[in-house]
């Protein structure tokens, strides 16, 4: 194999490999957070409300 040709490609490799890397990383970290984050469990009025516009869980998740 020339060495001319296998260093270009040796980078277009490692360029893309880097790429997907990070893809991958930032995936992880996604989920990762929404787990850890607990969407679910925000605070929220107990009863309900006579004003308009204010709102309360449907059921308590915490």
């Amino acid at each position: 194999m020339n060495l001319n040709i296998a260093r270009p490609k040796l980078l277009i490799s490692l360029v893309v490999a880097t790429g997907l890397s990070l893809v991958i990383l930032a995936n992880i970290h996604l989920v990762y957070v929404a787990i850890q984050s607990r969407p679910d469990c925000v605070d929220h009025l107990k009863v309900k409300g006579q004003q308009s516009g204010t709102y309360r869980a449907a059921d308590s998740a915490c």
